[in-house]
């Protein structure tokens, strides 16, 4: 005799409560990272001071997944679970606010100071050589 719980809709309900539980978990992470994920975060609150207010500006991020698992076959044992998750923040620039007038002031990477400029002349002291080469080259 077999029991009623060892059948094939026992399995299928198993698996639809893993299912469920992986679904609840990863809603529960949303919103917990959710609520945290703000430029408040990164930055703080919104600076006044002498009349100026200044208002921070980030581009925040967050991924998450998980996974779950269950061998059916009754040959095999099987269990599962996984998971892992991740998040970032980058600041943009702010906002100034002074006399009623609204300012916004990106913040510069500043290799990105350095690095063009180096790249432009470098390049600018490479082509005229690089063109003679392929001069004589061409020349029989």
């Amino acid at each position: 005799m077999t029991n009623a719980q060892d059948g094939p809709e026992s399995a299928v309900l198993e698996d639809l409560t893993s299912a469920h539980a992986s679904v609840t978990l990863l809603e529960r992470l949303a919103d917990k990272l959710g609520g945290r994920a703000s430029v408040a975060a990164v930055h703080g609150e919104p600076a006044v001071g002498q009349g100026v207010t200044i208002i921070p500006v980030a581009r925040i991020g967050f991924a998450f997944g998980g996974g779950t698992g269950r061998e059916v076959n009754t040959s095999r044992i099987g269990e599962g679970g996984g998971g892992g998750g991740g998040a970032g923040a980058q600041p943009l620039g702010f906002i100034e606010i002074r006399n009623g007038i609204a300012t916004y002031k990106p913040i510069r990477d500043p290799w990105v100071g350095v690095v063009v400029p180096l790249a432009a002349l470098l390049s600018a002291i490479a082509a005229p050589r690089l063109a003679r080469r392929l001069v004589k080259r061409r020349t029989p």
